[in-house]
């Protein structure tokens, strides 16, 4: 696709990205020949999955192996009352060949595991990750170092949320700098535990996917060595510092983790987790 030339549609479907003098026509392009994988059609997943494929982004892959249920339609916008006890992954598939035909969409109505992450992240560009649970979120960052993937990568609960972009390569902090092992199971709550703000969820899901098309185009300054936490009561956002752990088990001087890690799925309730926020 890298020599197409545009069509006088999709001149009009990107005409106000492409008079953006930092994206304009070469931009667009890259846009239309980049792929991008998103863990998760849930809260976080669908703002991202929309986006990406109204952007243009010409290959998107999509993972969830769970179904849709009434109690996700708060704030998974992706998908509709009628979608209730369809896969998720071909919810979303349906949804953003509606939105795009410019786009491929591969549906992977699949759960993550050691054997499988691998093959499927290493043909994309970069990774958003929308899980909701820790074995998961760790799986898919090891992965993203190991296979030199770039990862956006967001988190909420309740009322807040929180995001970072972790490039691969020496310098640059992986997750495990900034959370060396997941938490003990039951110390920190899920959404369908402890509850959250649909709209919060996608307020951080447009984030995730602003940093995704930043980091595809090359534009703007990423949140590499920073993450940034957003308080909806107080409307606020705050940005910190995220550095390099000489320690770390992944990254660090004397690694311990050279391989990927099961982490156990018992944590969750009823032994399963959503790969949903």
């Amino acid at each position: 696709m890298s020599d197409f030339d545009f069509t006088e549609e999709q001149i009009e479907r990107y005409s106000r990205h492409i008079l953006l003098q930092e994206v304009g026509v070469e931009g667009q392009r890259k846009l239309l020949t980049s792929s991008a994988l998103v863990v998760g059609a849930g809260g976080l997943g669908s703002p991202s999955l929309l986006y990406l494929a109204a952007a243009g982004v010409g290959r998107i892959g999509v993972v969830d192996y769970d179904v849709v249920d009434l109690s996700n339609l708060q704030r998974q916008i992706i998908h509709q009352t009628h979608d209730l006890g369809k896969n998720k992954a071909h919810s979303a598939q349906h949804a953003i060949r509606a939105l795009n035909p410019d786009c491929t969409v591969e549906a992977i109505p699949e759960r993550l595991s050691v054997g499988n992450v691998r093959d499927i992240i290493k043909s994309y560009d970069i990774v958003l990750d929308g899980c909701d649970n820790f074995p998961t979120r760790f799986l898919v960052a090891d992965c993203c170092r190991f296979e030199n993937v770039p990862l956006v990568s967001a988190a909420v609960l309740r009322f807040e949320g929180q995001l970072m972009t972790i490039l691969p390569g020496e310098g640059n902090p992986c997750y495990r700098c900034f959370i060396p092992e997941p938490p003990p199971p039951g110390m920190v709550p899920s959404c369908r535990e402890a509850g959250v703000l649909g709209s919060v969820v996608g307020i951080m899901g447009c984030l995730q996917t602003t940093e995704a098309i930043k980091v595809l185009l090359g534009l703007g300054d990423i949140l590499t060595h920073r993450y940034v936490l957003y308080d909806s009561l107080n409307c606020s956002f705050t940005t910190l510092r995220r550095g390099l752990d000489p320690d770390c088990p992944l990254c660090g001087k004397n690694p311990t983790i050279t391989e990927l890690v099961e982490h156990d799925f018992s944590c969750c309730p009823e032994g399963q987790c959503d790969t949903e926020a």
